[in-house]
């Protein structure tokens, strides 16, 4: 039987962060954070907190603050929100300060500032996606942000490990999503309430860091604290190309650890293109069987599925066709660097040639604050993260959830399509 104590990546992170040798399974510690971001939606409340203690920030480096929800801002309140937020950067010495237009919080948080064997916190659930990178991360309140900002501490119960093999290779036409997607349908919504995900196994080599940081981003939707991968070739390939510094002598205890008793195996050259149905992320299909369902819109973007993998793969179905007439395709890049790479690839100008609208870096339409709405009783697939009830916008509207092939090859048809079969 597996020692969860001993070979959970997540536990041994804690441990180091608490200044100890190891750390038992749900016991609480006390651990130093590295890195501590808020954004516009969830950071007023932290920001309150702050300024009601008359509090000095005695760290503001690690510091990371995002205006990407309302980006750029669509109203008089958000733009005082926006404002508000520059005051206090300028005033606080934080020079980590990401204007509009910058990108999705959690993009570019993967853009050369998280390292492996961080312990990373943030006031946005999705925060889990800094996992991929080897990195204790979660989504924490907005009152323990601002706890965090002030002590430079938390206090973590230490989450038991649900780990989760993966064999085979990721067919041509699946990726991160479909992974996770198949991971949701298995778990449920609640299947991993408080624990940590922690995947392993031959698979993982076929997984690209694009893949890893969808499937590390979604797995707060079964309930997860945090997920992880091991620190590998693909971490240290990805690192490198930002020029992180890191120790790696120090960093040997996040190589992949031998389990041997996975709580889950998943077989990646068996799946299938998957959706996810309303009115949850579990709600899990593969696409032939809810193939047909017509469309009104189509999104493709967020920090789930917003990178330049997202759209490359995208602009090789869109690349000499054109959208539906019955379907307003909305492209969101997940960050400027994303975008700037896009235009110069010429990516931008095969999605705006077939008829898709590009918007600037941001949250865009996947939480239904702007650039995108969705109205009552319209039906949209989106590769973003979430399609409860009103997430897009009117609660009357239908979101369902797939990888960005999938949505582009849906755009084109005006309904729920198979990729591959534009894929060959």
């Amino acid at each position: 039987m597996v020692n969860v104590a001993m070979d959970s990546l997540t536990a041994k992170i804690l441990a180091r962060a608490s200044g100890r040798d190891r750390v038992e399974v749900g016991e609480t510690v006390v651990a130093t954070v590295d890195k501590v971001m808020i954004h516009d939606v969830t950071g007023p409340i932290t920001l309150d907190l702050i300024d009601n203690l008359n509090a000095r920030i005695p760290k503001p480096e690690s510091l990371y603050i995002f205006l990407d929800h309302y980006s750029p801002s669509p109203s008089i309140p958000a733009s005082g929100i926006h404002r508000r937020f520059r005051i206090f950067a300028r005033t606080n010495g934080v020079i980590n300060f990401f204007d509009v237009g910058e990108g999705v919080c959690h993009q570019v948080m993967v853009e050369g500032i998280v390292k492996p064997g961080e312990v990373v916190v943030g006031a946005d659930s999705h925060t889990t996606t800094y996992g991929a990178l080897a990195a204790f991360s979660t989504g924490i309140g907005s009152s323990e942000a601002a706890y965090a900002i002030l002590t430079g501490r938390l206090w973590f119960k230490v989450p038991e490990p649900l780990y989760v093999r993966l064999d085979g290779a990721l067919p041509s036409y699946a990726s991160g999503k479909d992974i996770i997607l198949s991971v949701l349908g298995i778990l449920g919504q609640e299947g991993a309430n408080y624990k940590a995900l922690e995947f392993a196994g031959p698979g993982l080599r076929t997984l690209s860091m694009s893949d890893r940081l969808t499937v590390a981003n979604m797995s707060v939707e079964c309930g997860a604290k945090n997920a992880i991968f091991p620190l590998d070739e693909v971490t240290l390939d990805y690192v490198r190309e930002f020029n992180t510094p890191i120790d790696l002598s120090s960093l040997s205890y996040l190589r992949t650890a031998k389990v041997e008793s996975p709580h889950l195996t998943l077989d990646l050259s068996t799946l299938e293109p998957m959706v996810a149905k309303p009115h949850s992320p579990a709600n899990v299909a593969p696409v032939p069987s809810v193939e047909g369902v017509s469309i009104d819109a189509a999104f493709i973007g967020s920090c789930t599925n917003g990178r330049y993998e997202d759209l490359l793969a995208a602009a090789r179905i869109l690349k000499g066709r054109r959208v539906s007439k019955d379907v307003r395709l909305i492209v969101t890049p997940a960050s400027k660097r994303v975008l700037m790479r896009a235009l110069q690839d010429g990516l931008i100008k095969m999605l705006l040639d077939a008829g898709a609208v590009v918007t600037p870096p941001s949250c865009g339409a996947c939480f239904g604050g702007h650039l995108g709405v969705v109205g009552d009783d319209e039906v949209i697939i989106s590769s973003s993260n979430r399609n409860f009830v009103g997430r897009m916008g009117s609660p009357k509207a239908k979101i369902y959830l797939a990888s960005p092939v999938t949505v582009a090859a849906s755009a084109l048809e005006g309904c729920v399509t198979d990729p591959r079969r534009y894929l060959g």
